[in-house]
């Protein structure tokens, strides 16, 4: 398994434009993972079932066990399964690269919720901003200038 950092650099690095499909691939995989990071951050096994055909929502699932704020990710992971559909079953469709750069915005959006919230265990209780983040960014700016 990759360190979220590597995640991080593995989304940035699809180029959904060269092969869609194998875009679309590599960032369900990518999806994957970030998700098994956060069930194994939470002490469980990742397990290898699928829910509705996708690994990825089983994952979402187990993460949820536990954390129900962890659900303000459902969506994220829903949406992924979506587009990683409609690029796989409709390949010649003109809007195949576009479905396929909506995946890797959806991925880099699932990586930055689920990273976050292994930093702060609030995230997402009221919905998925990085306030908590943020707001620790500028504590930590205005303490270096005093």
């Amino acid at each position: 398994m990759r360190s979220v950092a590597e995640l991080e650099s593995a989304v940035d690095a699809v180029d959904p434009g060269a092969d869609p499909q194998a875009a679309a691939d590599q960032l369900l995989q990518i999806g994957e993972e970030i998700l098994e990071h956060w069930v194994t951050a939470k002490g469980m096994e990742p397990t290898g079932e699928t829910r509705e055909g996708f690994r990825l929502l089983a994952l979402h699932r187990q993460g949820t066990k536990g954390d129900p704020s962890f659900n303000a990710c459902r969506e994220t992971c829903r949406e992924l399964a979506y587009y990683y559909n409609l690029v796989t079953m409709q390949p010649g469709h003109t809007e195949t690269t576009d479905r396929a750069a909506m995946m890797k915005m959806i991925s880099s959006h699932l990586y930055l919720f689920v990273s976050g919230k292994m930093q702060v265990a609030e995230l997402g209780d009221f919905c998925c901003s990085s306030r908590p983040i943020r707001q620790a960014d500028v504590d930590n700016a205005v303490t270096k200038e005093a």
